[in-house]
């Protein structure tokens, strides 16, 4: 049975590295995921695992991490999507504080539910795991609607850590479609910078971090600049845009920690509502 894809499971690692390496106050605590993946005895040993050389990217993942379940807490809707979920953990953390609704892959989606299983999690009634078979064209919306989504009543939707693997033809019709959810809904979602928008200390990792995704034949193909990704939510038809940037992030959960932990430049966020 197909797994997640090696970005999936990278992410589940590096948050379950934060709660055993960083030092407190920890800015998200996540060690669920890990749980899920089930990695070998050595994954710590792995390149891609040093905590100190992925410090930045690391603090990335947790610092928009925190982002999006803040926004979700403050939020008022019922109705939690999460775009490309992949081994995200919500639901088990903060169970039947709302419906929660994960797209991805359908192989995904099947590796998943049997890891709930055999960890004991489960599928509940409020955990909605909606298989999408993006290459064949399936509707995701109409998918969700299938699953129980009620697109009457307000979502909060998150997509992070996809655009980049995207065209922004493809993104434009995300936002086009997301735009036509009840009044009151809203989507967080992050988009890699334009290199020359990184802070040149990062840019190096930036570099390693193409190369990597196009060694595993899943490259970047979109970058942005904030003022494009707002327009192309404007003309999408959101009613409310807002751009936060990766620093406002580092800010808002990194200063003053003693260990100097931060997170790397390069990724924004687009918060739009309808």
């Amino acid at each position: 049975m197909t797994g997640p894809d090696n970005t999936a499971v990278r992410v589940a690692l590096w948050r379950a590295i934060h709660v055993d390496f960083d030092q407190p106050p920890h800015v998200f605590v996540d060690k669920i995921g890990l749980e899920l993946a089930d990695p070998d005895d050595d994954w710590r040993r792995r390149a891609d695992m040093d905590p100190k050389a992925t410090a930045g990217f690391r603090g990335s993942v947790i610092g928009r991490a925190r982002f999006v379940e803040d926004l979700v807490a403050g939020h008022a809707a019922e109705q939690y999507v999460i775009l490309g979920a992949g081994l995200d953990t919500f639901a088990q953390r903060h169970p039947g504080e709302r419906q929660v609704f994960e797209i991805d892959q359908p192989e995904t989606q099947a590796w998943k539910r049997k890891r709930l299983q055999d960890t004991g999690y489960g599928v509940p009634e409020w955990l909605h795991l909606v298989p999408v078979d993006f290459e064949a064209g399936d509707d995701w919306l109409q998918r969700l609607v299938d699953n129980g989504f009620d697109p009457t009543k307000p979502a909060v939707m998150a997509s992070t850590g996809v655009s980049m693997y995207l065209t922004k033809e493809a993104t434009v019709a995300t936002l086009a479609k997301v735009a036509t959810l009840a009044p009151g809904s809203t989507l967080v979602m992050t988009y890699l910078l334009e290199l020359d928008l990184v802070d040149e200390r990062d840019r190096p990792g930036r570099e390693m971090s193409a190369q990597g995704a196009a060694r595993s034949n899943t490259p970047f193909v979109s970058f942005y600049r904030p003022e494009e990704m707002l327009a192309m939510a404007r003309e999408a038809g959101f009613a409310h845009v807002e751009h936060v940037s990766g620093r406002t992030i580092a800010e808002r959960y990194f200063a003053g920690r003693p260990d100097g932990f931060t997170p790397s430049t390069g990724e924004d966020f687009l918060v739009a509502s309808t």
